[in-house]
């Protein structure tokens, strides 16, 4: 019997196993933020402990860093406390730091992959559960606990029980405005936020190899979102093509013989996954999410469900409370005052140029208050060379620095309590924006579109 992709990346790293107990895992690559790492660094130095393998790590400030004005002390307290914590640790432990105003800083699922730390074949964790992004590159990328950093800092290894696997195929090509967003969010809301609980997914199809490798990060960056422990995507020329020249990926000799390990990373034909699923691309349009999590999503001209569809009624009905909506309201024409487009899901340069490509040479509606956000300082330097930055300021849209921002309520850049917010990350919690902030979840395409007009709209109206 064939091999999973799974199965080779995870049986090539595991170290020791227990018996009628878990793998102990190497790590290839550990990425630490503000957030998760001060109580691993602490539970270090309490037991006179150093980082075991400290070129295997690489910390950055992402969630608690403002916006604006990067250059001055951060305002809030907490966040300055945590930004300035993990400088401490950095220095004391020797791990290498891209903190705030290094040409290197940014979100840490961004500057991973962009700066070529992130390569296929590895085994990748972070304290944090959008890791799962780095398996875009065919590896086995997944957030961890803080009590887990301080394991992989210690030991570079991890006790680790390996989860089942599942497929998910989508063959054909998509309809005219549909985005990788529009494709993960199509793909949560039939399997719901629960269906890949226990499983590594790994996505392919026609339509997931014809992505560029920023699309397939957004794929695999909310593949958490429908609860799978991780989510990847083969390898291959598209791939290899992205890694290439990066700063710190093979060079010469060295990423010759990576290519040739890095081809036979894919499942076998006769390989046997654990669950399958099927879709036609064919099927999916831009989408809108509806509720309080990122399953609770409709095509944005469908009309919101019936709670007597839905197996939880009384959390279905909740959510439409929170959001003040109604069953079978359509959300097209629904006016909006917040847009946010950037975050590790839709804050690289590609869905930068998306947006700034459907807003050229427009202004903003007056109720909108819009904000891009790029997601690292490489992205920031390539959109204002690209001029992109100019395209946004003459919009009315509000051009800010690196940082996870808008996309959760850890920094200044918060919605108001029962306002609406159209933003391109993963998560629309109850308060993910802010206390009473109502998140919709869309592509940067259709905030693009929605900041334009001011209210929800189809985008497919405004391109040819």
């Amino acid at each position: 019997m064939g091999k999973t992709i799974i199965d080779k990346i995870w049986e090539k790293h595991v170290v020791a196993s227990i018996n009628d107990g878990p793998d102990v895992l190497y790590i290839d690559k550990n990425f630490v933020h503000e957030v998760t790492s001060p109580q691993a660094f602490a539970g270090l130095e309490k037991r006179k402990i150093k980082v075991f393998r400290p070129e295997r790590t690489i910390a950055t400030a992402d969630h608690n860093v403002p916006t604006k004005n990067q250059h001055l002390p951060i305002k809030e307290e907490q966040s300055r406390l945590q930004v300035e914590k993990l400088t401490e640790n950095c220095k004391k432990f020797g791990v290498n730091l891209f903190g705030l105003l290094h040409p290197f800083q940014g979100i840490v699922h961004v500057i991973g992959p962009e700066l070529g730390f992130t390569q296929p074949g590895m085994t990748i964790v972070c304290g944090d559960s959008h890791t799962s992004t780095h398996g875009a590159f065919g590896a086995i990328a997944f957030g961890v606990g803080t009590s887990e950093v301080e394991e992989v800092l210690a030991t570079q290894c991890l006790l680790q029980t390996k989860p089942k696997s599942m497929k998910i195929q989508i063959d054909g090509k998509p309809g005219k405005g549909v985005t990788s967003k529009d494709i993960i969010l199509y793909v949560i809301s039939k399997l719901t936020t629960g269906g890949g609980s226990g499983y590594f997914v790994e996505f392919t199809g026609s339509a997931i190899k014809e992505l560029s490798m920023e699309a397939r990060m957004t794929i695999c960056n909310m593949g958490i979102e429908m609860g799978a422990k991780g989510s990847l995507i083969a390898p291959d020329e598209t791939t290899f093509e992205y890694v290439k020249n990066r700063k710190f990926a093979p060079k010469g000799k060295k990423l010759e013989k990576a290519i040739e390990y890095w081809k036979t990373l894919k499942s076998d034909d006769d390989a046997v996954f654990d669950k399958e699923y099927f879709f036609d691309a064919a099927d999916i349009e831009p989408m809108i999410t509806f509720g309080t999590n990122p399953g609770m999503a409709i095509k944005i001209n469908e009309p919101i469900p019936f709670a007597d569809k839905n197996s939880d009624k009384t959390s279905f009905e909740k959510a439409l409370e929170y959001m003040g909506f109604k069953e079978g309201e359509k959300l097209i024409g629904k006016k909006i005052n917040y847009v946010f487009i950037g975050s590790c899901t839709n804050g690289r340069i590609e869905d930068i140029r998306i947006a700034a490509a459907f807003i050229k040479g427009k202004k903003k509606a007056d109720n909108v208050r819009a904000m891009v956000v790029p997601g690292s300082m490489q992205v920031l330097k390539q959109a204002k060379e690209e001029g992109l930055d100019k395209i946004f300021t003459d919009a009315g849209i509000d051009f800010r620095e690196p940082g996870c921002s808008a996309c959760l309520a850890m920094n200044e850049d918060k919605v108001p309590a029962g306002e609406y917010c159209v933003a391109t990350s993963n998560r629309n919690f109850e308060g993910r924006q802010g206390p009473g902030a109502r998140t919709i979840l869309a592509s940067p395409l259709t905030a693009a579109a929605v900041a334009i007009k001011g209210e929800i709209t189809d985008v497919r109206e405004g391109i040819s």
